[in-house]
């Protein structure tokens, strides 16, 4: 599991850099997940555009993340088509701020 992080003003990028969160990374993704949330701002935006499949431990990881935060907020940006489709037939889009790509994120107010 490769994730790449970098700060722009009040929040924080990650960057997936793997084509699947599955069963066999969900664990390593939350718990790098964590790592790159402990100091971060307020703002932690995860890039997805990497990311071509998600399954049902893949969502939960990136809920997970979510819950261990610590007050931060996270935002998803750049999901892919088959990735969108995933979100939307489990409802994960009405839980999180999905942006069309890191840079509308990063241009849109926070919270």
């Amino acid at each position: 599991m490769n994730l790449e992080s970098r700060d722009s003003g009040a929040t924080r990028v990650v960057a997936v850099r793997e084509e699947r969160i599955d069963a066999a990374v969900a664990i390593r993704f939350k718990d790098l997940m964590r790592e790159q949330s402990g100091d971060a701002p307020p703002r932690i935006v995860l890039d997805l555009g990497d990311v071509g499949f998600i399954d049902s431990s893949g969502l939960g990881a990136i809920v997970a993340a979510m819950k261990q935060m610590d007050g931060r907020r996270l935002e998803l940006a750049a999901v892919t088509p088959a990735v969108d489709k995933v979100f939307r037939l489990t409802r994960i889009d009405r839980i999180f701020t999905i942006h069309p790509s890191v840079e509308a994120a990063l241009a849109a107010p926070a919270g």
